[in-house]
């Protein structure tokens, strides 16, 4: 256990001169220089109108940590860096990365994939802290505490506290709405990003050790750890009276328990290759995530029995974790059937009827059609070239369905294989990348 790694100094010497790290100080001057440059460059790629919604929610979070919770933070000895919250990050970044990988052979550019990433993380970790507020709100509110310290304890997520599954419904809600804003499939998200966020579970498991919580129950194998004085399991065992006495009124540490973090971690990462490994046996959109929303609750009920840390909830002998495990597992089961219901993905692609009016060209044609039977969306974006302001695109599904595209400054086919053709229109010539197109003026 390591809850704290490090502090950072809340001043740093420059010339002679103390300067302020945190607040109005040298970090958030660096991270506003950033943030116009993120901006300046999302923009030049998909517009400022779609950069800024994209990211100014999280660009603010991030500034309004540096200007108000980081002062709060500090201890006098500076801004402690917490084992825990690192993870955390590690965990974002890494899951996040690995789902840039998956969403390029999708079709889906690393912009797309980095602001859903963004939003899914941060209302995730908000419906996270919120379920464990609510679970252990006797800890943060009341007890003499005024409302300051109240709040400034729930907001204080580097010294953990965050229920998985209370990420859920906050994150499922932002993904629907990164969706259907950019007008993406829902389930080709999920399927993108599962194994991503288990890789960002397996690594916020080592966090949970750092810290100490999530720690299990009395263990005898030869892998048991003990916990420090002071530490969540102590303080649990402390409380029920099994810490022995030591001679020369010493302080002992916690007895050996089941590293139950670790065991998460490793079923997560388990789980994560599964997942990898089922994508190309997958036949229908949806089925990667189906799987993980199958597996990991059943991992979830074994663990949790070997956890102490969660009392039975809701007059059950089940804790509040595996009582929505069960819930999960119905999810999934109802998510399985679902997909099975929708048309298989096609192994072959072939495009529409050749032309309808023969002869070279010279105007350019009123409107295009693009079908699209290869797994992976097809991104669409209307060019600005004055020649083409009346051109109509129609883009339609495998079964020759036709979807509405949002607007874009230029046209731009990408590809499954990731690789991308920008012309005002494609000639049909590129059949490899997973789709067939003709003009059908």
């Amino acid at each position: 256990m390591r809850s704290t790694l490090f502090h950072l100094p809340a001043r740093i010497e420059i010339g002679g001169a103390s300067l302020p790290l945190f607040g109005w100080g040298l970090l958030l001057a660096a991270w506003g220089a950033c943030a116009a440059v993120l901006l300046v460059w999302s923009a030049r790629r998909q517009g400022w109108r779609s950069a800024i919604e994209a990211l100014w929610l999280p660009l603010a979070i991030v500034g309004g940590t540096i200007l108000w919770l980081l002062p709060a933070l500090d201890d006098g000895a500076g801004v402690p860096i917490r084992g825990y919250g690192t993870m955390l990050l590690l965990a974002a970044a890494a899951g996040t990365w690995l789902s840039v990988v998956r969403g390029r052979r999708l079709g889906l550019d690393a912009d797309t994939i980095l602001a859903l990433g963004m939003e899914v993380f941060l209302w995730g970790i908000v419906g996270a802290r919120l379920f464990y507020l609510i679970e252990y709100h006797d800890q943060f509110f009341g007890g003499g505490k005024t409302w300051w310290q109240s709040l400034a304890a729930a907001a204080n997520l580097a010294a953990g506290g965050l229920v998985v599954f209370g990420a859920i419904p906050t994150a499922a809600l932002a993904a629907w709405r990164f969706a259907r804003r950019r007008g993406l499939v829902l389930v080709q998200l999920a399927d993108c990003m599962a194994p991503g966020l288990l890789v960002g579970l397996a690594i916020g498991r080592v966090g949970c050790f750092l810290n100490g919580c999530c720690y299990g129950g009395p263990c005898e194998l030869p892998w048991a750890v003990r916990f420090p004085p002071e530490s969540p399991p102590w303080l649990d065992q402390a409380a029920r009276g099994l810490l022995p006495a030591v001679a020369g009124g010493g302080v002992p540490w916690s007895l050996p328990v089941h590293p139950a973090q670790l065991y998460a971690a490793a079923d997560a990462a388990i789980l994560a290759l599964l997942a990898i490994a089922f994508t190309p046996l997958a036949r229908r959109d949806g089925q990667v995530f189906a799987l993980v929303l199958t597996l990991h609750p059943i991992s979830r009920l074994l663990l949790e029995a070997i956890r102490v840390d969660e009392p039975p909830a809701l007059g059950t002998p089940f804790s509040i974790s595996q009582l929505v495990s069960l819930g999960l597992i119905a999810l999934g089961a109802a998510l399985w059937w679902w997909t099975f219901r929708q048309p298989p993905r096609p192994g072959s692609v072939t495009g529409p009827s050749p032309p309808s009016r023969p002869g070279p060209r010279s105007l350019p044609p009123d409107s295009l059609t693009l079908r699209c039977r290869e797994h992976g969306p097809l991104v669409v974006e209307m060019p600005t070239d004055l020649r083409f302001a009346a051109l109509r695109l129609r883009v339609t599904d495998h079964l020759g369905n036709e979807f509405a595209l949002p607007t874009g400054k230029r046209a731009l086919a990408l590809c499954r294989c990731g690789h991308s053709k920008t012309r005002p229109f494609c000639d049909g010539s590129h059949t490899s990348s997973g789709f067939d197109a003709a003009d059908t003026a």
